[in-house]
């Protein structure tokens, strides 16, 4: 799934991010197919299911006709074309969603081999929140970080300062 470079800092801190606002006691719907980090919540002792790979934006009945009481979206907004409505589908109160944030020195992330590996949004901090908080949902929590590489280069430097990731934990208005 990562080709040889499996996210260790992005999953330690979002599993921290999740300890430190959801409890044990709670039932999760992931949003997506299961992946390694479902089982790293799973090794942590969250009771966690996940969607089917069906189409979110044309199909939200997953969601829908689930009771979770949350729901988390661990880099699945982008690549949506209507994260708006998958947001507003939600039952849960409550929400732990990241996001890859778009960074100005580089072009939305596109893999041509996989449709479905592709960024339609890329979203600055402000741009998230103010879909959440359209879709109904207050943010109690957030989180940026950087991902730096070990690569040489402009972007490469450019990296070890522009924050990546944003993770939000928001509960329905």
């Amino acid at each position: 799934m990562y080709e040889g470079k499996f996210p260790h800092k992005r999953y330690k801190l979002t599993s921290q991010f999740v300890e430190k606002h959801l409890s044990k006691s709670e039932t999760i719907l992931d949003l997506g197919v299961a992946n390694p980090f479902t089982q790293v919540l799973l090794n942590k002792g969250y009771q966690v299911k996940n969607t089917s790979g069906e189409d979110l934006d044309r199909d939200t009945s997953a969601i829908e006709n689930d009771d979770a009481t949350v729901v988390t979206a661990f880099e699945i907004f982008e690549h949506l074309l209507s994260p708006l409505t998958v947001l507003e589908a939600i039952k849960a109160d409550k929400l732990v969603a990241s996001i890859p944030m778009r960074l100005w020195f580089a072009p939305a992330y596109r893999s041509k081999n996989d449709m479905w590996d592709r960024h339609f949004h890329e979203f600055e901090d402000w741009q998230f929140d103010w879909l959440l908080e359209k879709a109904g949902w207050k943010i109690i929590a957030r989180k940026k970080w950087t991902n730096p590489t070990k690569k040489i280069g402009i972007r490469p430097i450019l990296r070890w300062f522009t924050p990546r990731y944003y993770i939000v934990y928001a509960e329905r208005i």
